[in-house]
């Protein structure tokens, strides 16, 4: 049945069955990748990068132009706009920069979209850094003059966390009182004063 909607391959012209061998075979691939994403496996060759290390909390993978699924999206709107030019009788000079134009269009629509999906994620890392300025209670008394560590709540990134913090303050900061992050010690504890 598939095979009735396919042209007679001796028919075709050397241009038309160049453009139908790019277009089934990067469709095939095209929609096997369109599956796999929205089902949410990971399919494709694990490879170690040191991401890791060039991103910081918080950022988002980087704008990527060249990738298997924009490369394959090419060669897809490649191959069927192509044809779509021949069918209409445009020369082929018109037709193949017209396809490279469609297929070019289609990678930056893909990086657009995976770019911009990246951006919604979440990295569910706390980053400390994001509490200087803000306000909060104390929930354990912290004593004076950095002399030990007592126990803060403060919203830092839309949630409620308890932290360790201490103070500069020359008096002990009792449970309950206001405080107002100053700085953070070591990555790790927060330096606050009393509001």
């Amino acid at each position: 049945m598939i095979l009735s909607i396919l042209p007679n391959w001796q028919e075709l012209s050397l241009l038309q069955q160049i453009y139908w061998a790019i277009a089934i075979p990067s469709t095939l691939v095209f929609i096997f990748i369109l599956i796999t994403t929205i089902v949410g496996s990971e399919v494709g060759v694990d490879v170690d990068t040191d991401m890791d290390t060039i991103l910081a909390d918080g950022d988002s993978i980087p704008f990527q132009f060249l990738s298997l699924k924009n490369i394959i999206g090419f060669f897809t709107m490649f191959g069927w706009s192509g044809l779509g030019f021949i069918d209409l009788g445009w020369s082929y000079l018109l037709v193949i920069s017209l396809s490279f134009v469609c297929g070019f269009l289609m990678m930056v629509a893909m990086a657009a979209i995976f770019y911009f999906m990246s951006k919604l994620t979440e990295s569910g890392t706390l980053n400390l850094n994001n509490a200087v300025g803000k306000i909060g209670g104390v929930y354990l008394t912290i004593p004076a003059s950095r002399s030990g560590f007592g126990k803060v709540q403060i919203t830092i990134q839309g949630s409620l966390e308890t932290l360790d913090a201490m103070t500069d303050d020359e008096f002990p900061i009792s449970t309950g009182a206001i405080i107002s992050v100053v700085s953070i010690i070591d990555q790790q504890i927060l330096l606050v004063t009393k509001n």
